[in-house]
């Protein structure tokens, strides 16, 4: 496993973080043990949650978790958790006001059995809450040693260069990474965020990394999944997505260059999305999401599969997204604040 800092931090984490929005939902509390566990062996030390994952549950989890390893094992885990949404049935139990971010704080340290979280994310914006309210507690909560770093979350690009511009203004911790949706079927990140990030500093950790199962090769043209999958178990979750996205042709051309690709590398689709989205400029970590610890397994093993710049190259021109001439396409690109290799 390798190692980066969270954006200009100088905080190391695992190239690949173990995302655990499935932990006291889709997987119980033994299996979200074994993973754990599994991740750590691999030489993993990042561990995404949030409060609103299973209302609270995966939080509990791993804090349980935390609570059985040993001090040194406590000690190497770096816990990354968000706060935003709704938690309770109240005007003020929801947004970024400094009453509710300061109670969802709390309450997760509470369930994760820390004195400290190392990274604290908002979950999303909040039009309601003005920025400055939002900035100052959580510059407090670092003062108070409540959270280390803050990070953003599902934040526009003018969201985000406003956030770093105010805080720099107001002398405020500034945030060190930004959880954006990032996958060889969503890459239009790449046209305001992914240079807002570079100019600032700021690390990305993507998550739905395969595109909501896509990326691994299980769905089939023209063919509803069955089985165990997320889709086959309830189809009412996201068929009409399914019949979106596989009515466009871009989508199978990215399907056949990542299984092109497996194939020269004799690794899994999985292995090779995951490998890909790992070297994208800015990405400090790719969040995986898994059921169990087989899935697991087979993430993990992108961690030290490196493709070649002919595939790289391949992958980059079948999941173009297709930007307009102006202006993220031709001409316009040259406008754009600094020059990212590969983004098109």
């Amino acid at each position: 496993m390798n190692y980066r800092t969270l954006g200009s931090s100088g905080c190391s984490v695992s190239v690949l973080c173990l995302g655990t929005m499935t932990f006291g939902n889709e997987t119980d509390e033994n299996e979200s043990f074994a993973q754990l566990d599994t991740f750590m062996e691999a030489g993993g030390n990042f561990i995404d949650t949030a409060d609103v994952y299973t209302q609270g549950q995966s939080e509990s989890i791993i804090g349980r978790w935390l609570k059985k390893t040993t001090p040194f094992q406590r000690d190497q885990v770096i816990i990354a958790t968000k706060g935003r949404f709704p938690t309770g049935s109240g005007p003020n139990d929801a947004g970024l006001s400094r009453r509710h971010l300061t109670k969802a704080i709390d309450a997760s340290l509470m369930r994760l059995g820390l004195e400290t979280i190392d990274l604290y994310q908002v979950h999303a914006w909040d039009p309601w809450t003005p920025l400055e309210e939002t900035l100052s507690c959580l510059n407090d909560a670092v003062s108070a040693g409540k959270i280390r770093y803050f990070g953003l979350s599902n934040f526009t690009g003018w969201q985000l260069q406003k956030t770093v511009d105010l805080s720099l203004n107001r002398h405020l911790d500034t945030p060190v990474t930004l959880q954006p949706q990032y996958n060889l079927l969503a890459r239009e990140i790449e046209w305001e965020i992914i240079p807002a990030c570079l100019e600032n500093g700021v690390g990305l950790l993507p998550w739905s990394p395969l595109g909501g199962g896509w990326l691994t090769g299980k769905y089939k043209r023209d063919q509803i999944p069955t089985g165990s999958t997320r889709l086959g178990e309830n189809p009412n979750r996201g068929v009409e997505s399914y019949y979106r996205r596989s009515s466009q042709e871009r989508t199978w051309d990215v399907l056949s260059a990542v299984e092109k690709a497996s194939k020269n590398f004799n690794a899994t689709m999985a292995q090779v999305s995951l490998a890909w989205l790992r070297d994208r400029p800015s990405v400090s970590s790719v969040i995986l999401g898994c059921r169990n610890v087989e899935q697991l397994n087979d993430n993990l093993g992108a961690g030290d599969l490196l493709l070649d710049n002919d595939s790289i190259e391949e992958l980059n021109l079948a999941s173009d997204p297709g930007a307009s001439d102006y202006p993220y396409g031709g001409p316009g690109n040259a406008q754009r604040s600094r020059n990212i290799s590969g983004i098109k």
